[in-house]
Order: structure tokens, then sequence, then C-alpha cells
């Protein structure tokens, strides 16, 4: 059973699509970097995956149930949202306990090891963000959940506080099993913690595989600007640009590129995604138009 799985999602807001025909698996005890641009539909997904909203179309499941149909589902999911929503009014110590009387399997010492050096007597109006963060990251995990999903957790955070927060994450993983998806846009995090990545575009999924896998598939082709034919080895041009007479390809690869008149290069997984967030080809120059010639005389 894997965790999470959807097939032909879409949710519609009002004139637009949020998230349309998005089908994809995440495998159990993965870490699942979520990432595109903005509006690409990360945080829809992940309300969809905690029954916050309903799909327009296609299905969802969550550790095989839907979870509309069986709210029961969401006692199996930590999730936490943007900016780490809490009582503002509560104390560390009230969060936990309401936490513990929520559910049943909740692991009290998990959760206090991971608020670290919080104190438990301050008040959640007085922490930083980064120590909110790390305490709703605590309340997720102490439910020993199968599947934890964290929106845009980096968003608000210092690189100091986003590196705490990241061992605290890895932590808790490590402690629970549990399997992660980590909406987020910034990449240079997903690539430091991330085994996998689900790139979202225009609603749907645009890039998934395990990341040494999506690497190994990818190279940067640089040469003479010229007519594109058949490259052989190569699936898909994924993106070209040119610069005067040079022209670069990220391409999707089936096989060895041998072409001599081709430069192959491997690219970064930041460099990649970029791309790919990028439009896939820059405009291509109009030929020049002949003109016809006038009598004047």
């Amino acid at each position: 059973m894997n965790p999470l799985e959807t097939v032909g999602l879409g949710k519609r807001l009002r004139r637009s699509w949020a998230l349309r025909d998005c089908t994809l698996t995440v495998p159990a005890q993965t870490i699942v970097g979520l990432t595109g641009p903005n509006g690409a539909g990360k945080s829809t997904l992940l309300g969809l995956a905690v029954g916050l909203a309903e799909p327009t179309e296609g299905t969802i499941r969550v550790l095989g149930r839907d979870p509309r149909a069986e709210p029961a589902t969401i006692a199996d999911v930590g999730y936490v949202a943007q900016d780490a929503p809490l009582y503002r009014h509560f104390t560390v110590a009230d969060m936990l306990e309401f936490a513990r009387s929520l559910n049943p399997r909740w692991d009290g010492a998990l959760a206090v090891e991971l608020l670290g050096s919080l104190s438990s007597t301050t008040r959640v109006s007085a922490l930083a963000p980064g120590e909110r963060s790390r305490l709703a990251l605590a309340l997720a995990i102490g439910k020993r959940p199968p599947l934890l999903l964290l929106d845009e957790p980096f968003a608000r955070l210092d690189p100091l506080a986003g590196r705490e927060f990241l061992q605290a994450l890895m932590d808790g993983v490590a402690e629970t099993g549990s399997t992660v998806v980590i909406a987020t846009r910034v990449l240079a995090d997903v690539e430091r913690v991330c085994e996998r990545i689900v790139l979202l575009g225009n609603g749907g999924v645009r890039l998934d595989g395990a990341v040494d896998e999506l690497l190994e598939r990818h190279r940067l082709l640089t040469g003479a600007r010229r007519p594109l034919g058949r490259i052989r080895g190569v699936e898909e041009v994924v993106r070209a640009r040119h610069s005067g007479r040079q022209l670069s390809l990220l391409v999707r690869t089936d096989g060895a590129v041998v072409d001599p008149s081709w430069s192959v290069d491997e690219i970064g997984l930041e460099d990649l995604l970029l791309a790919y967030m990028a439009p896939e080809e820059l405009p291509q120059p109009q030929p020049r138009q002949a003109r016809r010639l006038r009598w004047h005389g």
C-alpha cells in the first residue's frame, strides 16, 4: 500500500484550476520533495490529502483510503500547514497536552525530545518563527504518523532555523519511519534531504522520480547553433536556449549521446528543476521576409 496516490486529480477554484490531471504515487518510507513555481498546486494537493477540500475530479487515496469518505484516516497523518498555525494564547505545555488528548498513539517523550531546549511555559505568541515551526513539527511527529505532510516549512525561517528544523525532522523520521512529503520552493533543502522529487507545473505533474534516476537520465548538450534533427540517445528536448552561435539543450536521454558535435555534461538537481519550471523553449527568431521591389519611376 502506497501512503499517497492520486489518479487524474483535479481541483477547480472559481474560474481556474488549482490542480488538474495530477497522477502520482508516493512510495512508503521515502522523503519526497513536492516542488514547483507559485500557483503550481502544491498546497492544494496537501489540502486534498488531509480532507480540507473535496476534489473536483479524479481520486486521491491516503494510506489506501479516501480522506473525505473516511475522516478517521487523518489520525494517521501528520500535517504542518503553512506558517505553522497554532493556538497563540496556549503555552508549549498546553499544546502538548492538547495534542495528547486528541491522538490515541501520542508519543509525548518523542515530542518533548524534538522540542530541544524550548521552554514548556512559553506562550506560542512569544515564539520565534523557527521555534513555532519546531513546535508544530513536534506535534505532528508525536502522533507517530505513517504519513507526514509539510507545507512550505522553510518559508519564514532563516538559514540557521531551517537547518535546525531539518535536523529535528530527520531525527523524528528516523524514530517513526514515516513517509514524508515536503512541499517547498527552497530547492537547496529539497536536494539535501529528499530521495524523490515530484515537480508540479500548470496543475499537473511535470517531473516525478528518484533523484539519482532523474540526474542520470538528463544531460546538458552544447554545440553550434543549427536546426535540430534527431539526436541519437535523446528521448526528448526539455529546453533549448541559444546565445549567439551557441545552442544549449537540456535533454532526457534513452541511451548514450555519442554525437561528437555535441559537448555532453551532467546537470545538478537545482538547475534541472529550474529548467522544468521555466518555459520549455525560448522564442525562435522569425525568418527574414523577402521584400518585393517596387518601381517608383
